[in-house]
């Protein structure tokens, strides 16, 4: 996995049937360089038209290489879920766009590869995200929960999962509810990139020093997606207009003021949970952040706790997740349904690129 918040690719070996988890492998993460994230950047909004050719073939060759750099320490692994890096993301227009070439992927490792997992879910009508619901229900059966979960994955977008993990199968009706709830670390990596040449508000430290300015909170919440009913999607630069909400704060009034609105927008999103959940699981970068965290927790009726409590891994959840995913597609199943990405009926995404038969785990 790759993530819109540019820092490097996560990989995780994962046993599974599709249905269930059988035992969790080891994980890696290759970082990207600076220079490699640059190269990224400038291709975020490009869509595979002729104009954008020159970019996108250097993002190309930078998301090839760090994939196969990472996966070849990886040759146990007997399929390999490629989810490739996030350009852009349109459902309702110009479709989805997720940089990467699995057929060379899977010529390079040798092995059978899939990918190309959202273009399906967008053809058939579907927000074609997010597609990691239909694996945490599988690790809320993992975690032997009882009663509804919500996990929240708070990366470059935040969104948000609630499982009911006594139905049968993800596909169930009432089973999950998912969507994007809004921005979530994305916009603060770029103000801090943008004004102190930092990767991250690194465990909050800016945000600690700041207040939160309401004004620009309460402008940020009356945009129109928070009125939308899910299931939902965004783009990485749908909200572009935080940073000129808090243009002329100070640098640690607006990183705060940004931590409080991707927070607020997952109070916003918990509303629409059919039942409240027994606690939100929390994973992906923000839950190193303990002003997000406290803000959480304040603002939300149930136990906010990192998915480490449940025993999962959240730095490795998403890649795990593409793992799971893969493994749906070889099986010809469904990855995504009408409560996850509002698609009229389940789909199974997926394209495989095949070097020989797969093994059976």
């Amino acid at each position: 996995m790759s993530g819109t918040s540019l820092d490097g690719v996560d990989a995780a070996l994962i046993r599974t049937d599709g249905a269930e988890i059988h035992e969790f492998g080891r994980t890696g993460y290759r970082p990207y360089s600076e220079a490699e994230r640059a190269v990224l950047r400038a291709a975020l909004g490009c869509w595979p038209v002729e104009e954008n050719a020159e970019v996108l073939a250097a993002a190309l060759d930078v998301t090839q290489r760090a994939h196969i750099e990472l996966l070849s320490q990886f040759p146990e692994a007997e399929l390999v879920g490629f989810h490739g890096q996030t350009l852009a993301h349109e459902p309702q227009g110009r479709g989805t766009h997720q940089l990467g070439d699995g057929g060379a992927l899977a010529e390079a490792l040798d092995r059978d590869v899939v990918w190309d997992f959202r273009s399906a879910d967008v053809a058939l009508g579907g927000e074609g995200a997010p597609l990691a619901p239909f694996y945490h229900f599988a690790c809320a059966k993992k975690i032997g929960a009882t009663r509804p979960v919500a996990f929240l994955n708070l990366g470059g977008v935040g969104n948000l999962t609630w499982v009911d993990p006594r139905k049968a199968s993800p596909e169930a009706p009432g089973a999950l509810l998912a969507f994007d709830t809004g921005p979530a670390n994305a916009p603060i990596n770029d103000l801090v990139g943008e004004r102190l040449g930092l990767d991250c508000d690194r465990d909050g430290q800016l945000a600690a020093k700041g207040e939160v300015v309401d004004g620009a909170l309460e402008l940020f919440l009356e945009e129109g997606f928070f009125r939308r009913m899910p299931p939902k999607s965004l783009d990485r630069d749908d909200f572009s207009l935080m940073l000129d909400l808090v243009r002329e704060l100070s640098d640690a009034d607006a990183a705060a003021t940004m931590t409080a609105m991707a927070a607020a927008a997952v109070m916003q999103g918990m509303e629409h949970c059919p039942i409240p959940p027994e606690r939100l699981l929390v994973t992906g970068g923000g839950r190193h952040n303990p002003v997000m965290m406290a803000m959480l927790s304040a603002g939300l009726d149930c136990p906010v706790v990192p998915v480490e409590e449940a025993g999962l891994d959240g730095d490795m959840l998403e890649a795990q997740a593409f793992g799971f995913l893969a493994v749906r597609v070889a099986q010809g199943w469904p990855t995504s349904g009408p409560s996850t990405t509002g698609v009229a009926a389940p789909v199974g995404g997926g394209q495989m690129a095949r070097v020989g038969s797969l093994v059976a785990g």
